[in-house]
């Protein structure tokens, strides 16, 4: 037992030396780590508490390894979602909500509705709905997000939203164009959680790395549903910026905060 705790020790220190030294610019992105064995040396400790310190930085998403080549320390750069404003954005704009990725639209049709969605949407689960699959590609083709969009059936059934293409602008102006009702609320709920297997699999992930769940859901001035959606993100690669008044009076009313 104590071999064990001496080990996870170590390969913290290890990974805290190397974060340390790709923090301090020591390992510039792009720059080549050391062979294990050569780490191990440096370390005064074996080749596989070296890869399980691997493993920790891979995790944090600050190395990758090419077969064959080597391990680098990786380009860490982040993409911001700004959620309160990004409705605004898109409605100043023609195109798609988000314009800086390719959409391919995997999949579009009527689904029954899973509990998670079922409960966000007051429905009872397995409820028919209407699912758009989708996975956004950044300029180099990697996967960077694996979403979907569920809308009701009594009003998406039959039209262009359950057919498996790109939607000519930004889907919330679809739906409020086919409904006539506007979109007025939202409410974001993010998980972060491990990474499921083929989730690690189509990010190119290292099994135990985390992802950030993120369900949507949309309603009008009335409080009814247009849309429930869920978007999946490494999360080393995403950043929630979230810009709000501070009231300057005590308000009763609001919501409890856990932290």
């Amino acid at each position: 037992m104590a071999d064990g705790g001496s080990r996870a020790k170590k390969y913290h220190q290890i990974a805290d030396a190397i974060r340390a030294q790709i923090r301090a610019g020591d390992l510039p992105v792009g720059s080549r780590l050391p062979a294990e064995t050569a780490i191990a040396v440096d370390h005064n400790t074996s080749v596989p508490t070296v890869r399980q310190a691997m493993g920790v930085l891979r995790a944090e998403g600050l190395i990758e390894s090419r077969h064959g080549v080597g391990t680098f320390v990786r380009e860490t750069q982040r993409f911001e979602r700004r959620s309160r404003h990004r409705y605004g954005a898109a409605r100043a704009r023609t195109g798609l909500m988000n314009n800086t990725f390719r959409h391919d639209i995997v999949g579009a049709g009527p689904e029954p509705a899973p509990e998670r969605i079922a409960s966000a949407m007051g429905i009872p689960a397995g409820t028919e709905v209407i699912v758009r699959r989708r996975d956004l590609y950044d300029d180099k083709s990697e996967l960077q997000e694996i979403g979907a969009s569920y809308l009701p059936a009594d009003f998406a059934a039959g039209t262009y939203l359950a057919e498996p293409k790109v939607v000519p602008k930004a889907l919330f102006r679809c739906v409020e164009e086919i409904t006539g009702r506007r979109y007025a609320y939202a409410l974001d709920h993010w998980i972060a959680r491990p990474a499921a297997v083929e989730e690690a699999e189509a990010f190119g992930l290292p099994l135990g790395a985390y992802v950030v769940h993120i369900v949507h859901t949309a309603t009008d001035e009335n409080g009814d549903v247009l849309e429930v959606s869920e978007s999946i993100w490494p999360a080393d690669r995403l950043a929630f910026i979230d810009e709000y008044e501070i009231p300057a009076e005590a308000d009763p009313d609001a919501l409890k905060s856990d932290i």
